[in-house]
């Protein structure tokens, strides 16, 4: 870390510029890096492999030498880096803290790689992580573009909006990325580094973001925004700081706890939240009603989605290889102890993992909490946006039954019927239907009959919902339809609505 932020702020992000000539010559983007390498060597660096990449990018000239350098962390000649970095001069990048000498050669001081989330290239300045090279992790290390920040990046909304902050921006990558849809971008954290690397990677990629340097929520008090992402410290375990990237200081599920709860008090009328957390369960109690207490009463509609549970020894000892600590060696022993000596005095049995995404409403609290622990490819951000539409309708029809009664509703193109029928005595017996979604989640609902009637009589030019389960009664024998029948009816498709598997006209 430099012994001077603030000069070396000033130096680093003065870089910018020329650094941003210099690969744009150079062809140092995610597109032009994945056609030269190759998709067989690219997956060897996603892998830490250093050899395959060492080898390709030998035949690429200058674009080989920022792989090395900034992908790989070799040492290199000055003149060779030199030339790759032109016009900016090896002695500024190493004042400014980019690069470092190694004896007569030079190597990167930081981690520098092109990303493209959807929106085009991106740089993204970030400390050295230990993909390449050994190395344990400082306290104040900024981490760069992980799985899990990539994860966020996938689940985040990215409809238009007004103003977007990024809680706890770290390298500043989810900042940048809401950049390519706020008007407006404010990104807070606790570490100064963080800060001083964030300002640098908007500075390298031209964009306007707002940087505030403080605790939580605390830089943004009073203030409102429409849109929140955060990728908060949410590792779970003892109440202590050992890197501030994944450590709150909070015991246990405390910081995704205060998250929570606290971002709906900055959402503006109809804003959103979009979240990655962690919670523990235990043995007398369900982790729904733990995540949904952390909610306030009023004006928060709330779907959490749990993608992982994991196992709290295997939770430790992936914990522990991230900070780049081998469990095999005492000290990490005897870290693995503690953490595990924590999770037994609180009765932890598994960590669960996933995204909650919020939106500000005028009415009582509702919350889906859900396991989506299938495997799925599509991204939830847009999945989000569609459910709290959904949300609103199915609110909306509560209030006003003859909304849902006179609506017309389609089957979604992408739902499909499937009946799975096992061996018996007599041949095949069916043992199960199911409504199944082929996009997005996947969503599966197990049918009965009578509602494979109702759903296949489902037309957006056909009968409102009411009509439909008319037929479907007189079909069942009664010329009436009675309210336990049609109230069913009515739960049983609101969950398809809910799920996207049908949708109101």
């Amino acid at each position: 870390m430099p012994t001077n932020p603030t000069t070396t702020e000033s130096l680093l992000t003065a870089l910018c510029p020329a650094l941003r000539v210099a690969l744009t010559r150079v062809g140092y983007d995610a597109d032009t890096l994945l056609a030269a390498l190759g998709p067989d060597v690219h997956a060897a660096l996603g892998r830490s492999e250093p050899v395959p990449v060492r080898r390709a990018a030998r035949e690429l000239g200058e674009l080989g030498t920022l792989t090395r350098l900034f992908l790989l962390g070799d040492a290199l000649p000055d003149r060779e880096v030199g030339a790759a970095l032109a016009p900016v001069r090896v002695e500024q990048a190493v004042a400014a803290g980019l690069l470092e000498r190694a004896g007569d050669e030079v190597r990167a001081a930081l981690d520098l790689r092109p990303l493209d989330a959807g929106a085009g290239n991106r740089w993204i300045l970030s400390d050295l992580d230990d993909s390449m090279h050994r190395r344990t992790l400082t306290e104040e290390h900024v981490l760069g573009v992980g799985h899990a920040s990539l994860s966020l990046l996938r689940a985040t909304p990215t409809r238009p909006v007004g103003s977007v902050l990024d809680l706890g921006t770290g390298c500043g990558v989810q900042a940048v990325h809401a950049a390519s849809y706020g008007h407006t971008v404010t990104a807070t954290d606790v570490n100064a580094r963080a800060i001083w690397l964030a300002q640098a990677t908007a500075a390298l990629n031209e964009l306007d973001i707002e940087l505030l340097e403080g605790s939580w929520f605390e830089p943004v008090a009073g203030r409102r925004f429409d849109q929140i992402v955060a990728n908060p410290p949410f590792v779970v375990g003892p109440a202590r700081i050992e890197h501030t990237y994944r450590d709150s200081g909070l015991a246990l599920d405390g910081a995704s706890e205060l998250v929570i709860s606290q971002a709906p008090g900055l959402l503006a009328p109809g804003g959103t939240a979009a979240m990655l957390a962690a919670w523990v369960h235990t043995a007398d109690g369900d982790w729904r009603q733990r995540v949904s207490s952390w909610l306030p009463a009023h004006g928060v509609d709330a779907w959490v989605v749990q993608r992982d549970v994991a196992d709290p020894a295997l939770y430790v000892g992936t914990w522990l290889r991230d900070a780049g600590l081998d469990p095999r060696d005492p000290a990490a022993q005897a870290r693995a102890e503690q953490w595990l000596d924590a999770f037994r005095s609180a009765e932890v049995e598994g960590i669960g993992f996933g995204f909650v995404y919020l939106r500000a409403i005028d009415g009582p609290t509702e919350v889906l909490a859900e396991d989506l622990t299938h495997g799925f490819e599509d991204p939830l951000g847009n999945e989000a946006s569609r459910y709290f539409e959904r949300s609103a309708w199915l609110r909306a029809a509560a209030a006003d039954t003859d909304l849902a009664w006179n609506a017309r509703f389609a089957v979604d193109p992408a739902t499909a019927l499937e009946r799975v029928y096992l061996p018996g005595a007599d041949g095949w017996n069916q043992q199960v239907a199911r409504l199944h979604r082929g996009d997005g989640p996947r969503w599966q609902h197990e049918v009965d009959e009578a509602t494979i009637s109702l759903v296949a009589g489902m037309r957006a030019d056909g009968l409102p919902l009411y009509e439909l389960i008319e037929l479907l009664a007189l079909a069942h024998g009664s010329d009436d339809v009675s309210p336990e029948f049609a109230g069913e009816a009515l739960s049983v498709v609101a969950g398809l609505v809910r799920h996207g598997l049908v949708r109101p006209v």
